[in-house]
């Protein structure tokens, strides 16, 4: 009975890897593009726009600089396909964007290791009794994941935030380029010029 259940469980899931798959994002954006910055309004940008990549100090060295020179190409990508190019190094630009990427392991409600009980093999109780049950057989599922992405623009001069957004997803999945490249993408949806409030932004997964 056992083989046969694990059978069932391996068709559902090569069914399930066998379509495209798509990243839910939960998007969050803001606009205030007519904010006055140097007794001037900044209007919506239209047509080619140029920018350079802002970073704070704890993404300028080793490993961090790294992850943020990532994160940056992809997001490069994202906004060429809006009109805007990142400025070469000695020439001026209208904005300054700034992009970060966050993740949180979610604890499983199913796994106290604190008391000892979980769901997800066999239990060893707070007072080291070992107890199994057939209901325990299964292994431990892979941790959710909660990420975020969140991009700035910002006026040059002035450094006003004039465009904010932040898309959200959760998920078992390990973090792929793929991945972080949908979430930049979703963030950057009817940019630059966002609906009002939160809405789902659903992403086909690069391949």
């Amino acid at each position: 009975m056992l083989r046969h259940l694990f059978a069932l469980m391996l068709v559902m899931a090569l069914a399930a890897c066998a379509g495209p798959q798509r990243v839910d994002n939960t998007v969050h954006s803001f606009a205030r593009w007519e904010l006055p910055t140097g007794g001037a309004a900044a209007a919506v940008p239209h047509g080619p726009q140029r920018y350079r990549f802002e970073r704070l100090p704890s993404q300028g060295d080793g490993a961090a600089a790294q992850e943020q020179g990532a994160l940056e190409a992809t997001t490069r990508q994202s906004l060429e396909r809006h009109g805007w190019t990142l400025a070469d190094k000695d020439a001026d630009a209208r904005w300054t964007v700034q992009v970060s990427a966050s993740t949180t392991r979610a604890r499983d409600p199913w796994d106290d290791r604190r008391s000892g009980w979980s769901l997800h093999g066999h239990i060893v109780t707070g007072n080291g009794h070992f107890f199994w049950s057939p209901m325990f057989l299964f292994p431990a599922d892979p941790p959710d994941y909660q990420r975020q992405v969140t991009l700035l623009v910002r006026t040059v001069p002035g450094g006003q935030v004039v465009y904010e957004t932040r898309a959200e997803h959760d998920s078992r999945w390990n973090a792929t380029p793929a991945l972080w490249q949908a979430m930049v993408e979703a963030a950057l949806k009817d940019f630059p010029r966002p609906p009002a409030g939160p809405r789902r932004v659903e992403i086909e997964l690069a391949h």
